[in-house]
């Protein structure tokens, strides 16, 4: 596999990860949980997904500037990285909280948040605003949804290329059988046929030896008859 597009799929799925842990980070603020150790975590994917980006957009430059692709693939993969800037920027939307660590939260919390900073709130986004928390559990329970769909979707599609896999494999198994079966019957064909061969050849001989003795035979006669006949 072309190691560009290599990168792209970790990539892609270092994204995916992301989502899915930020997702994750908002059940923990609706049922007011603890968030501090996903936060930690997905700061640490964030910084990863920046950096493979990054090496992501160098070498598709290089690629492109030394002609080691064409101009259409190019461009193909430039739509590629467009897609995973645009969800780097909704993962960084979704994720507001500022790397702030649990001493300053501690801080935070004790002086009743004087300083206008809550690490456990994140800005919402246009289509949530306003929402009660019930509306957001189900809001959350429908993304929720469409990935367990989106997921079925992927293992049925994976259950059937296994039986594909199957499939095929039965049958050249029963190909495989019938060249067998085919090789063994042009040997025994071909064996007969030898045999057949060897068998006319002698009858030939025997036939030619047949003859010679006839014609000696008849050249004996011959000469008896001349020596016996009667000269006047």
């Amino acid at each position: 596999m072309d190691p560009w597009l290599s990168m792209y799929d970790s990539t892609h799925q270092l994204a995916e990860e992301i989502m899915e842990k930020v997702i994750r980070r908002h059940v923990y603020l609706l049922n007011r949980e603890n968030p501090v150790k996903i936060n930690v975590t997905v700061r640490a994917l964030m910084k990863r997904l920046h950096v493979s980006i990054g090496h992501l957009r160098d070498s598709l430059l290089t690629s492109v500037s030394t002609h080691q692709i064409t101009q259409l693939e190019g461009d193909r993969r430039q739509n590629l990285m467009d897609e995973l800037l645009t969800k780097q920027r909704q993962l960084q939307i979704s994720f507001q909280c500022e790397g702030a660590e649990p001493d300053v939260i501690r801080s935070s919390l004790m002086s009743g948040g004087s300083a206008g900073y809550n690490p456990w709130v994140m800005e919402e986004p246009e289509e949530t605003r306003g929402f009660g928390v019930g509306e957001l559990r189900q809001q959350q329970q429908r993304m929720i949804a469409v990935q367990d769909a989106g997921l079925d979707a992927l293992s049925s599609v994976i259950a059937r290329q296994k039986q594909m896999g199957y499939d095929i494999g039965n049958e050249l198994e029963e190909q495989n059988e019938i060249i067998d079966d085919l090789a063994n019957l042009v040997e025994n064909t071909d064996s007969k046929v030898r045999n057949q061969t060897r068998h006319v050849k002698l009858v030939d001989k025997k036939s030619g030896s047949c003859a010679m003795m006839v014609v000696i035979v008849l050249l004996l006669i011959a000469i008896v008859v001349v020596a016996v006949w009667p000269t006047k």
